[in-house]
C-alpha cells in the first residue's frame, strides 16, 4: 500500500519549478504491510521505505532564517503490528547501518536482521546467478522494531536538488546526517520512549560509537546497547602506514586463523593456535619490532621462524619483508603455490588472482562472492515487495563518497572510542555487544580487543562489554553456522539491554589462556 505518489524516473519529488527553481523537497515514503510465519506464530509487521527529508536550522549573521532542507536520506523502518494493528511504542528500536565508508545497509538489512534475507551460499555451496531472497525465521524484528539508514551517496540517499553530497563525505558530517536522520525518526513516530539500540558493521561501528557519544551530548538521547559488527574503532590500529607497527602486531593472530582454515595448522585446534599467535604478538614480535636495527640477527632469525611457523608464509618471504606481513600481501602470498589468492572480506574463500606474480592481492574474491547476490535481491525487494519505485542506482558500495574527510583528526590518528567510552561512563546502563570473526581480513579481532581494553572506563563498566567470536568473515552471517548463532546472540543482547534478561557470556581468545 503506498501512501505518497512517486515519479518512477526521478525517486522523491523534488523537481524544477516553473520558473526553473527547485520545488521544497519532500518525504517520499512507501508503507506496507506483511505476515512472517515463525516457529512462534505469525508476525504482522509494517514496512515503510523511502527518502525522508533531513535538514537544519539556518541562521544569517546571527538571524534565524528557518529551516532548510538539506538532504534526502533513504531509509527503511520495520515495525511490528499488535492485536489492535498498531506498532507497540514500549518495544526497542534498533537503528542499523553499515560502514564503507560508501556502504549502504544492505548487509545487516537483508543479510542478519531483516524480516527478508539473502540465498548467497558460501564457500562450498555457492549460490549461482539470478540468486534470491527467502523470509528470515531469526529476524531480530520479533524482538525490536529495525531502521536501516543509508548514509548520504549510498542507496538512494542523495542531497537535495543544488546542495553539496560532498558536506557529509566526511566523519562529522557523516555523523551528523544519520544523527540527525535518528533524531527525526523518533520525534515523527513517537518513539523517544522505546528502549534504544545502535547496530553499526566495520566503518558503521566507527560511526556508532561516535553517534552513542554525539547524539547524548547533542539531544540528550541514552541508549540502552550499542552493536558493534566487525568493529573498528581506531584506525591507526589497522591501517598499515609508515613508522606504524600495530598493525602488523594486531593481524597476526589473524593470519594465524587464515593460515588454520587453509590447512597450515594440521591436527591443531583453531583457538590454540589463535592464543598461541595472541601471546606472541602481545610480547616477544612488539618487542622485536620495536627494536628496529637494533635487534640482532640471532634474534631476528627466531622471531621470522616464529612468524613463519603461525602465518604459512616461507620464512624467506618473512624476513625480506622485515618481519613485517601487510595485510594484501598475506592474502597474495598464503596459497601462491596453489596458484590462488584468498578473501580479505572473508579469507575462506579463494580465487585464482589473474598474475600469479602480483605482490599484493587487487581484487577481492570474497566480495564479489557476497556483492552479486545482495544487489540482484535489494534491487528486486524495495521495488517489488515493498513498492518503492526509483530509477536512481542503489549505490550497494560507492566510491563516490571519496575523497573521505577526516579533517577533525588531523596529525592523529581516527578514533571513536574515546566517544563510546563517554557515553558510557554518562550512562551506566549502556551496553555494548562486539561481534568478531576469525577470518574477517579488513578488521582484525585483536585490533578492536586492543582499544577495548583501553577504553577510559571505571572495572565494572568493562563488564557491560560482551564478545561474540564467529568461525566466519567480516559479514559473519555469510556463513549459515555463524548467522544462526548471532542472531541467537543478538536477541540475547537486546534483552540484557532492556532488563529482560542475563547477561551474555563471552567468548573467543579475550577468554583464552596464553593471552596476558
Amino acid at each position: 500500500m503506498s501512501d505518497t505518489p512517486k515519479d518512477a524516473a526521478t525517486g522523491p519529488a523534488q523537481e524544477a519549478g516553473p520558473n526553473g527553481t527547485p520545488t521544497p523537497a519532500a518525504d517520499d515514503l512507501v508503507t506496507t504491510e506483511h505476515t512472517l510465519d515463525l516457529p512462534g506464530g505469525p508476525l504482522r509487521y509494517r514496512a515503510t521505505t523511502g527518502r525522508m527529508v533531513v535538514g537544519e536550522e539556518k541562521l544569517d549573521d546571527g538571524v534565524f532564517r528557518g529551516w532548510e532542507a538539506r538532504a534526502q536520506v533513504f531509509l527503511t523502518a520495520y515495525t511490528a503490528l499488535g492485536d489492535g494493528g498498531a506498532p507497540d511504542p514500549a518495544r526497542p528500536v534498533v537503528f542499523a547501518f553499515n560502514g564503507g565508508p560508501g556502504s549502504s545497509s544492505v548487509w545487516l538489512h537483508l543479510g542478519l536482521f531483516g524480516p527478508r534475507r539473502v540465498l548467497s551460499g558460501d564457500v562450498e555451496d555457492r549460490t549461482p546467478p539470478p540468486y534470491g531472497l527467502t523470509d528470515n525465521a531469526e529476524t531480530l524484528l520479533a524482538h525490536a522494531d529495525l531502521v536501516f539508514i543509508d548514509p548520504m551517496t549510498t542507496g538512494y540517499s542523495r542531497a537535495v536538488v543544488g546542495g553539496k553530497p560532498a558536506e557529509y563525505h566526511g566523519f562529522s558530517g557523516d555523523r551528523d546526517l544519520v544523527g540527525e536522520a535518528i533524531r527525526l525518526w523518533l520525534t515523527r513516530n513517537d518513539r523517544w520512549l522505546s528502549p534504544k539500540f545502535l547496530a553499526g558493521e566495520s566503518y558503521g561501528t566507527t560511526r556508532a560509537a561516535a553517534l552513542a557519544g554525539h547524539l547524548a551530548q547533542r539531544h540528550g538521547i541514552a541508549f540502552n546497547g550499542v552493536m558493534l559488527i566487525s568493529a573498528v574503532l581506531d584506525l591507526g590500529t589497522v591501517f598499515f602506514t609508515e613508522g606504524n607497527d600495530a598493525p602488523y602486531v594486531h593481524y597476526l593472530p589473524t593470519y594465524a586463523a587464515v593460515a588454520h582454515y587453509h590447512g597450515k595448522h594440521p591436527g591443531r585446534a583453531l583457538a590454540d593456535v589463535v592464543a598461541e599467535a595472541q601471546a606472541f604478538a602481545d610480547t616477544d614480535y612488539t618487542l622485536a619490532l620495536a627494536r628496529g636495527s637494533r635487534l640482532g640477527e640471532r634474534e631476528r632469525q627466531q622471531v621470522a621462524g616464529r612468524l613463519a611457523a603461525l602465518t604459512g608464509i616461507d620464512i624467506d618471504h618473512v624476513l625480506r619483508s622485515d618481519l613485517r606481513l601487510e595485510h594484501k600481501a598475506f592474502f597474495a602470498e598464503l596459497l601462491r603455490d596453489q596458484g590462488l589468492m584468498v578473501g580479505r572480506l572473508d579469507s575462506r574463500f579463494t580465487a585464482h588472482p589473474g598474475h600469479l606474480t602480483l605482490a599484493e592481492m587487487e581484487a577481492d574474491p570474497s566480495y564479489h562472492h557476497i556483492q552479486f547476490p545482495y544487489t540482484a535481491a535489494v534491487n528486486h525487494y524495495l521495488r517489488a515487495e515493498l513498492g518503492y519505485d526509483s530509477d536512481l542506482t542503489y549505490e550497494i558500495i560507492t566510491g563516490r563518497v571519496q575523497p573521505w574527510s577526516y579533517k577533525e583528526f588531523e596529525n592523529r590518528s581516527v578514533t571513536t572510542a574515546e566517544d563510546l567510552a563517554s557515553a558510557m561512563r554518562a550512562n551506566p546502563d549502556l551496553k555494548v555487544y562486539v561481534a568478531f570473526g576469525y577470518h574477517d581480513g579488513a578488521t582484525p579481532f585483536a585490533a578492536s580487543e586492543h582499544v577495548l581494553a583501553h577504553l577510559r572506563l571505571p572495572a565494572e563498566a568493562h563488564g557491560r562489554i560482551v564478545r561474540r567470536y564467529y568461525e566466519a568473515g567480516h559479514m559473519m552471517y555469510v556463513h549459515e553456522p555463524s548467522r544462526l548463532a548471532q542472531s541467537r546472540d543478538l536477541v540475547d543482547f537486546v534483552a540484557w539491554g532492556v532488563g529482560t534478561g542475563p547477561r551474555p557470556e563471552s567468548d573467543g581468545p579475550a577468554t583464552t589462556a596464553g593471552r596476558l
